[in-house]
């Protein structure tokens, strides 16, 4: 792969010197990288419906921007939330709460998790779109997630990771027990290391830098360090 490099921590200073440098707010972002991603999906193909699979960090809020721009678009979206909303914080809540006023289907796995009623939520999906963990994940996912990803990975869908694969270390590429086998991964501002690692491939598919509204002069600063 061809493609411009970040580590996890330059990758989170461009996210910091956006904000507090450049004056961006960090919802813009995160609503530049959502929308970026439905950019993408439509170039792909929808055939069927969505569904999209949030955890509670960023990732997730991502994930809040991508479903509320598929259903701005009328395609067919439904959002699994494997966190208690009360958990959100910051641009992530934010976007929740957009998203929840907007009739979005939204079924929360908070608590107590159901792996087969959470299977069969996914059954049918043209698309499944991972946004349950972010860069600042490392090692085997804890439950609920290992349950989630392992039934995400068993449905025959076509699978988009936001930013990377669930399970998948972004700066050294060793795949947690389990980790999301994507056909496409959306990543944000620059690839990570990880990617580049013997084997991430299986894990990331096709890798897809989408930009984030960060300045040129920003991300340049970081390549060049």
């Amino acid at each position: 792969m061809n493609l411009p490099r970040l580590s996890r921590e330059l990758v989170r200073e461009v996210d910091r010197r956006a904000i507090e440098d450049f004056g961006i707010p960090g919802i813009v972002l995160m609503e530049n990288a959502g929308r970026g991603v439905v950019d993408k999906l439509f170039q792909f193909g929808i055939q069927g419906p969505i569904v999209v699979c949030c955890g509670r960090g960023n990732n997730a809020g991502d994930g809040f921007v991508i479903a509320r721009h598929l259903d701005l678009r009328y395609a067919t979206v439904k959002v699994l939330l494997l966190a208690d909303p009360a958990e959100l914080q910051g641009d992530a809540l934010t976007n929740y709460q957009i998203l929840n006023r907007t009739g979005v289907p939204i079924t929360t796995f908070a608590n107590h998790f159901d792996e087969g009623a959470f299977a069969r939520k996914l059954v049918g999906a043209g698309w499944i779109v991972d946004a349950l963990l972010g860069t600042g994940a490392n090692g085997n996912p804890r439950p609920p997630f290992d349950a989630a990803i392992r039934a995400m990975n068993e449905v025959r869908s076509r699978r988009l990771a936001v930013d990377l694969p669930s399970g998948l270390d972004c700066e050294t590429g060793e795949a947690g027990e389990p980790t999301l086998r994507a056909d496409h991964t959306c990543t944000f501002v620059a690839a990570k290391p990880g990617f580049f690692a013997p084997g991430a491939k299986e894990f990331t598919g096709v890798v897809h830098v989408l930009d984030i509204g960060a300045p040129r002069v920003l991300i340049e600063s970081m390549l060049n360090r």
